[in-house]
């Protein structure tokens, strides 16, 4: 869910330069465990006799053929029918290091894109990266695993991985055939390839010659950093913070600047834009909780106005794929992230966002350790009194479940408003991954998942 991101953790004295991580460390995590969200419940003793709950649950419960892309789709047609009517729908993830947490959300936008007519797919990565990934859905030119292994380093490597590139080759093929062409939209501002600026700068000298000489002023110490992402993100990191203070000034003004120009491109403008925040957030320091509270917080914002921004201006269906900590309505941890995507999204949206969450009884997941490295890491089986252990008593092995429907039935309404604890598994280790959620406050739908096994990283170039 959070972003640790070219900054100091919250934990003292340990510089994690990551990208992308799900939840923070174990200070912050250990304080949200013992904070349920407002409206919601005190969960009941552990053991306490939930037949009637698995009994409601089971009415509203469509079974999964697989977690598996490929073969037959029609056991999604249920889920298909739960999302009309929804122009955004948040995907989450109980773990950003487990694969068939991403193969089934590959199948959930399988069945979106070919059945229901979305065609986006917004994900936790950087503008700049995706760009690259549109123009190899488009042309095929280049190879996904090399772009991935050159965009998706530092934090976002929990993203380098076969279920992603899986994907991204089965959208490529589909827009081969024609009709619909599938694209993926960057929502997170870590970094930005010097491509960036250079699309920025391109578009004045050729409309309007005269913003060019200030933009390129503005823009010069942004465009001097090195190349490479994991390098680029380490030298910014290292800069003195007036140095750092000094390039948000700039990059602020110049989407100034863009914005008051007589001609005007609103990609131009959205490119300048992330550019600004990302300067912004540089000159964050993160082990000032105040400070780091309002970065999250902003981080959340902007995601969920990019996510809207795009379906506004394109017209396009489109699918979020984050965290569940951002895709929910309601935050596990209010002192670092006090209000979610999610929420933003059902302000900006309306009823045309649908919130599905992913549920998991227990598996393998990687994640980043606080000096940087990976590991593999076990969780589960999931403790009685916490929702995965209720919602794995129902008869389907893998299953998903409308929770707006189910919540009709008393008893099940009053489960679903009940704060439990419930895997929402960070992306760095060690971490609390079972805060108190209610399930029915948090998403409309939740697909629930047995047992997982670890994500797999694409291998090293050769």
């Amino acid at each position: 869910m959070a972003h640790i991101s070219r900054r100091r953790s919250l934990v003292p004295a340990m510089t994690v330069a990551l990208a992308l991580t799900a939840l923070l460390g174990p200070a912050a995590a250990g304080a949200a465990a013992v904070t349920p969200a407002a409206g919601s419940r005190p969960a009941p003793a552990a053991g306490a006799d939930d037949r009637a709950v698995v009994a409601g649950l089971e009415r509203y419960a469509h079974p999964l053929r697989s977690t598996e892309p490929g073969g037959s789709m029609d056991d999604l047609r249920a889920f298909g029918r739960m999302t009309r009517g929804a122009d955004i729908v948040g995907l989450g993830e109980a773990s950003h290091g487990s694969k068939d947490v991403f193969t089934v959300k590959e199948r959930l936008f399988r069945q979106l894109a070919e059945h229901e007519g979305f065609s986006a797919y917004a994900m936790e990565i950087s503008w700049s990266a995706a760009v690259r990934l549109n123009t190899y859905l488009a042309t095929g030119k280049g190879d996904v695993r090399q772009i991935m292994r050159d965009e998706f380093q530092d934090g976002y490597s929990l993203l380098n991985t076969e279920e992603l590139a899986h994907l991204f080759s089965w959208m490529r093929e589909h827009n081969r055939g024609g009709g619909r062409q599938l694209r993926v939209v960057g929502l997170d501002y870590s970094d930005a390839d010097p491509e960036q600026y250079d699309r920025i700068l391109t578009w004045a000298e050729r409309n309007d010659p005269a913003l060019l000489p200030e933009l390129r002023r503005r823009y010069a110490a942004l465009r001097a950093l090195p190349t490479g992402v994991a390098a680029r993100m380490a030298a910014y990191n290292a800069l003195p913070l007036a140095e750092k203070k000094t390039m948000a000034k700039d990059a602020a003004a110049a989407h100034q600047l863009l914005s008051g120009a007589g001609k005007r491109d609103p990609w131009v403008l959205q490119e300048a834009l992330i550019l600004s925040h990302m300067a912004a957030e540089y000159t964050v320091d993160w082990s000032d909780p105040a400070q780091a509270k309002a970065a999250s917080r902003l981080r959340d914002r902007t995601m969920a106005e990019t996510t809207v921004w795009w379906q506004r201006q394109t017209g396009e269906r489109i699918a979020v794929s984050a965290h569940d900590g951002h895709v929910s309505y309601e935050t596990v941890m209010p002192e670092a992230y006090p209000v979610t995507m999610g929420a933003d999204l059902r302000e900006l949206a309306g009823r045309k966002y649908l919130a599905v969450g992913t549920s998991l009884y227990g598996g393998d997941y990687r994640a980043r350790t606080a000096t940087g490295g990976e590991g593999t890491y076990s969780v589960g089986p999931a403790a009685p009194g916490s929702n995965e252990h209720t919602l794995d008593k129902v008869r389907h092995r893998d299953f998903y479940v409308d929770l707006r429907a189910a919540g009709r039935d008393p008893v099940v309404g009053g489960w679903l408003t009940t704060a439990r604890p419930t895997f929402v598994i960070p992306g760095r280790y060690p971490n609390q991954p079972a805060p108190p959620l209610a399930l029915g406050r948090a998403f409309d739908v939740v697909v629930h998942l047995r047992h997982v096994r670890a994500s797999v990283p694409v291998a090293p170039a050769r």
